[in-house]
């Protein structure tokens, strides 16, 4: 812009605004105020407009985590690739017995809606369960990766538990399926993680122990040599994760959380009108408590030294828990409701989360 000088003020205002002569001071005030207004206007068109960028970015983080993760924050289950114990859990949420088998049998999906469609569930139930499913899969890294690994061999270990002691109380037909579970369900699952891990292939072992199972067992020289072989090919597996973090109370609190999880799911499953109405899922969650009691054994010592207080508790719960178990052989009535086994579940996974947090 021009300079304009004082002598030429009012020249200007004749020529531009034909208005009457106005005073020097009324013009300049006139002048610098449009000048200044100019200036405010410019300055704001330049600047970054970051309120309408914030919200794209927090929509980009909200769909990356729902894309990882369900309800609660936990992993969603994909409907097209997921083993029965975690379709479990969705039969566990809607109450719907086979649920699990259902859903495995009208696979593939090109869409969770594909649930109603294909009749799995209604509109109303898929509601219920919309968030804690997917079709895409989750990759995962780091120490959740390895969370998942020891988590699915540690269902693998819960199934071949509660096969011994079913075994040991001479009952081969309900031992079979839970010899059958590692190998017709989890095995394939964690089979690429095997490989990676540079782990002996141990199926074999596994499928040898469940056809002498299934032939009824009746040669207890080689049923006990093909169990021995099949849980120590699950510890070998177990054992290629380095033994810190193994013992690390802040991991195996992780994996712990993981079995009960599902074993919650299972118990739910198995409980239908006040009556153990699946024996195989009471069975099964059984088997998954065991171990994660044993779990929870392994860091005691330093959970008691860290974590008095939250050690006390998850040592508590877990005592309380596992009276819903009384036996491998199922009552005719639940010791605990599905009700109470959640909430013992909740309190133990509660309780070591804030211990995590604190570690």
């Amino acid at each position: 812009m021009g300079h304009i000088s004082l002598a030429m003020a009012k020249p200007l205002v004749f020529e531009f605004f034909g208005i009457f002569p106005m005073s020097l001071f009324r013009f300049l005030a006139y002048f610098f105020s449009a000048l200044l207004l100019t200036i405010v206007i410019s300055c704001s068109d330049q600047t970054p407009n970051t309120t309408s960028q914030t919200p794209a970015s927090s929509s980009a983080t909200q769909i990356s985590t729902t894309m990882e993760h369900g309800h609660g924050g936990k992993p969603k289950i994909n409907i097209n690739s997921a083993i029965l114990s975690e379709l479990d859990k969705l039969e566990a949420k809607l109450g719907v017995p086979a649920l699990s088998n259902k859903i495995q049998a009208s696979r593939p999906y090109g869409k969770p809606e594909e649930l109603v469609s294909k009749k799995v569930v209604t509109a109303e139930q898929f509601d219920q369960i919309k968030d804690m499913v997917t079709i895409e899969d989750i990759k995962l890294e780091g120490e959740a990766k390895d969370v998942d690994y020891m988590t699915k061999l540690g269902l693998m270990k819960g199934h071949l538990l509660v096969a011994r002691e079913l075994l040991d109380l001479q009952k081969p037909n309900q031992a079979e399926p839970h010899i059958g579970h590692p190998v017709e369900e989890i095995y394939a699952d964690v089979e690429d993680q095997l490989s990676e891990r540079k782990v002996k292939p141990f199926k074999e072992p596994l499928i040898a122990l469940q056809d002498e199972v299934k032939a009824g067992a009746k040669n207890a020289s080689k049923v006990n040599t093909d169990f021995k072989t099949s849980m120590q090919s699950v510890e070998a597996a177990i054992s290629a994760l380095s033994e810190s973090q193994r013992k690390t109370p802040n991991f195996v609190l992780q994996v712990i959380n993981g079995l009960l999880d599902t074993a919650n799911s299972e118990y739910g499953a198995a409980i239908a009108n006040g009556k153990v109405a699946q024996i195989i899922e009471y069975q099964d969650s059984r088997g998954f408590v065991t171990y994660a009691n044993q779990l929870y054994k392994g860091i005691s010592d330093q959970m008691a030294k860290d974590h008095p207080e939250a050690h006390k508790s998850i040592l508590s719960t877990i005592t309380d828990l596992t009276k819903a178990w009384p036996s491998p052989l199922a009552p005719n009535t639940p010791v605990l409701t599905t009700a109470q086994v959640t909430k013992l579940i909740k309190m133990i996974e509660q309780t070591s989360l804030n211990a995590i947090k604190t570690s």
